[in-house]
C-alpha cells in the first residue's frame, strides 16, 4: 500500500470541493497524474490487484476530505472567498512551468499546438461568464432526480480527471453542487450513493480515454491540458479585491499557493 497517497488524496479532495479548481491539476502538481490514469483504468481489468495499493489510500484520503472538510470549504468560500481563490490561483500558475517542461513545449510544440492551446483556453475561460442558477438542495430522490444526479456525477467525475476543469464547477452548472455538498455535510446516503455511482462510471470512461490520447497524441494532449489550466484561471479569479487588509491577505495566500506548488513540483519530489 502506498500510504502516502492518503495525504495526496486529501489535497485532491479539497480541490474537488471547490468550483473552478481541478483535482487533475493537483495530481499533476503531486506528480501522480499518469499513474493515476493507469491505475484507475487498470483497476477495472483483470490486473486490478496491481493497482489497489495505489488507489485505496488515495480513495481513503479523498473520502476523509469529502466527509470532514465539506463544511470547512463551505465556510471558507462563504467568509473568505477571495483569499481562498487566490491560493488556488497560486497553485494553478505554479504548476504551469512543471507541465510545460513535461510537455517539452520549447522543442515539440508547433503553431498548431499553440492554436489548440489558445482555443481551449478561451473556451474554458468563457465559463467564467456563466452564472449558474442553483436550486434548493435535493434531499429525497425521485426517478427524475436520481437520473439527473447520476449523470451529474458522471460528467463531474470526467471533469475531475482533466487538469483545468473543475468537477465541482460542472456540478454547479448542472445545478447539483448544493445538493452534493448538503448530502456530504448531512451524510445523506441515498444521494451520495447515486452521485457516487455516476462518479465511478465517469472515472472508468474518462481514465481510459485520457490514457489513450496521452499515449497516441501526447503533445496535442498536453496542448489541450495547458489550455484548460490557463483557462481555469479566469474561472477561479474572484475579481480584484478591495480593502488594504483583504489585498494583503490575498497576496499572502497567492504566494502560499505558489510555494506549495514549488515544493511538490521540484525534481527531488
Amino acid at each position: 500500500m502506498e500510504w502516502r497517497n492518503i495525504y495526496r488524496g486529501i489535497l485532491m479532495g479539497i480541490s474537488d470541493l471547490i468550483p473552478g479548481v481541478s483535482g487533475g491539476t493537483i495530481a499533476f502538481i503531486l506528480g501522480i497524474y499518469d499513474k493515476l490514469l493507469r491505475s484507475i483504468s487498470g483497476f477495472f481489468s483483470r490486473e486490478w490487484k496491481k493497482h489497489i495499493g495505489f488507489l485505496m489510500p488515495l480513495a481513503i484520503g479523498m473520502g476523509i476530505t469529502l466527509l470532514l472538510f465539506s463544511r470547512v470549504i463551505d465556510y471558507l468560500l462563504e467568509h473568505h472567498y477571495e483569499p481562498t481563490q487566490f491560493f488556488f490561483m497560486g497553485l494553478i500558475i505554479g504548476v504551469l512551468p512543471f507541465i510545460a517542461k513535461q510537455a517539452k513545449v520549447k522543442t515539440h510544440f508547433s503553431g498548431k499546438h499553440f492554436i489548440v492551446l489558445l482555443i481551449v483556453g478561451v473556451l474554458l475561460a468563457s465559463l467564467a461568464f456563466i452564472k449558474p442558477q442553483e436550486s434548493e438542495p435535493i434531499t429525497t430522490l425521485t426517478v427524475s432526480s436520481t437520473i439527473g444526479l447520476f449523470f451529474a456525477g458522471w460528467l463531474g467525475s470526467m471533469a475531475m480527471l482533466l487538469p483545468g476543469i473543475s468537477g465541482s464547477f460542472i456540478l454547479l452548472i448542472l445545478g447539483a453542487y448544493s445538493t452534493a455538498i448538503a448530502a456530504l455535510s448531512d451524510f445523506n446516503i441515498p444521494i451520495i450513493a447515486v452521485i457516487g455511482a455516476g462518479v465511478i462510471i465517469g472515472f472508468i470512461v474518462s481514465s481510459k480515454a485520457i490514457s489513450y490520447v496521452l499515449e497516441n497524441f501526447p503533445y496535442m494532449t498536453y496542448a489541450v491540458i495547458l489550455g484548460l489550466i490557463l483557462g481555469s484561471l479566469f474561472v477561479v479569479f474572484p475579481g480584484i479585491p478591495t480593502g488594504t487588509g483583504t489585498i494583503i491577505i490575498c497576496i499572502i495566500t497567492f504566494v502560499a499557493g505558489l510555494f506549495v506548488t514549488s515544493l511538490f513540483s521540484s525534481p527531488k519530489k
